[in-house]
């Protein structure tokens, strides 16, 4: 018997997040999504710039995530911006919900990927804002380090 080929994962990154935030700890979550947003999430449409996610009523919701309408959909189409639900275990959501009101940290979406099952799960990070001087840091080793590649390949 063959083995079915494995599909490639269209995955949407938020690049802003490890420039603008310090990643403390990752959380892999399901989401709840309808069926136009999951063709058009494997159609490589979404934008996770804006995006955070919410503590509320014992539930965390993905909010200002932006998932474009499924060009084949009809009026049955989904909101582009609606607040999305997260799936998390309740031991995971009660470790969370201090952090974010004690510690004053923020839920922020780092990807969202299909798994080898071909479900939708997004990729939480508990991070803290950095000042502008970690962002030149941040800035000044990324230099470095492509001019010294630069000067690699040439030799």
């Amino acid at each position: 018997m063959a083995k079915p080929k494995e599909k490639s994962t269209p995955t949407v990154r938020n690049k802003k997040a490890r420039f603008q935030f310090e990643l403390i700890e990752d959380f892999e979550c399901g989401i709840i999504l309808t069926g136009t947003e999951v063709k058009s999430l494997r159609n490589g449409g979404c934008s996770l710039d804006e995006a955070y996610a919410k503590h509320k009523n014992g539930e965390i919701w993905l909010v200002g995530c932006n998932i474009p309408p499924y060009s084949h959909g009809n009026n049955v189409n989904h909101s582009p911006t609606r607040a999305r639900k997260l799936l998390l275990h309740k031991k995971q959501i009660a470790k969370i919900a201090p952090q974010l009101t004690l510690q004053g940290l923020t839920l922020v979406p780092v990807d969202i990927h299909f798994n080898k099952r071909g479900l939708a799960k997004v990729t939480l990070a508990l991070a803290r804002g950095k000042k502008m001087a970690d962002k030149r840091q941040a800035l000044k080793k990324k230099d470095a380090k492509r001019d010294m590649d630069r000067a690699m390949r040439r030799r």
